[in-house]
């Protein structure tokens, strides 16, 4: 009799254990369908960028010194920027673009934006003019729109509020953005920031999926238009 109660007792003790173990292995791998991505290199991550494309609009001249600011910017910070060209607000990567959005806002920004925007839109074999520039404002509202390349779009319409400048922003890169689908790009502006220190980038919807998935999900890296929005209360 005490020879079975023992063997009982052992039974039960291994049947505890089982269930612990699985338990156990369930929370280590919740999902085991799941792929992890890998993080990868510095080198790794500007190797695959170029894969991509991403430096094709690059000048020869200044590739070596972009790859190398990619590599740093993502080894030393987990960042995807490359570096500014001399003491001025232009990308060398010719993808980035920098823009304070008060003063794309106010008279006058959004030609001066057109302008810095226009020499990308070369790199990539496209055309960019832009005319009629009009301005209807009161003390509440204003109705700005431009031509570009002969279509008309809105710069800003509607009362004055809060989100003015983030505003201003989006329209400014949706409206990029449908002349970029007009001459048949699969290139496509995406935003980050906005504010006196704000940027957006030209990618391909692959490049976008790579930074997402090798980079941080935050205010400092490049999402969709309806993310933004939903993010920034527009």
């Amino acid at each position: 009799m005490k020879h079975i109660f023992l063997i009982i007792i052992f039974s039960t003790f291994l049947a505890c254990n089982s269930k612990k173990d699985n338990a156990v292995s369930k929370i280590k791998n919740p999902n085991p369908e799941k792929v992890i991505q890998e993080k990868l290199s510095g080198k790794e991550i500007v190797s695959e960028l170029e894969k991509l494309g991403y430096f094709n609009l690059t000048s020869e001249s200044e590739l070596d010194t972009v790859k190398a600011d990619f590599q740093k910017a993502y080894s030393d910070l987990h960042f995807f920027q490359g570096p500014m060209r001399g003491e001025t607000l232009n990308f060398m990567d010719n993808r980035y673009q920098w823009v304070d959005c008060e003063e794309l806002f106010e008279i006058g920004g959004l030609t001066e934006y057109l302008t810095q925007v226009k020499p990308t839109f070369e790199k990539l074999g496209l055309e960019l003019e832009f005319a009629n520039e009009k301005s209807e404002q009161d003390q509440n509202s204003w109705k700005h729109t431009i031509e570009l390349n002969g279509n008309e779009y809105s710069a800003f319409v509607g009362q004055f509020s809060d989100l003015d400048w983030g505003i201003a922003y989006v329209n400014f890169i949706e409206m990029l953005n449908a002349e970029l689908r007009r001459q048949n790009s699969n290139e496509q502006f995406y935003p980050i920031n906005c504010g006196n220190d704000g940027m957006f980038v030209l990618l391909t919807p692959k490049q976008l999926d790579f930074v997402n998935r090798n980079y941080p999900i935050d205010n400092e890296h490049p999402t969709t238009m309806s993310n933004w929005k939903s993010r920034n209360g527009i």
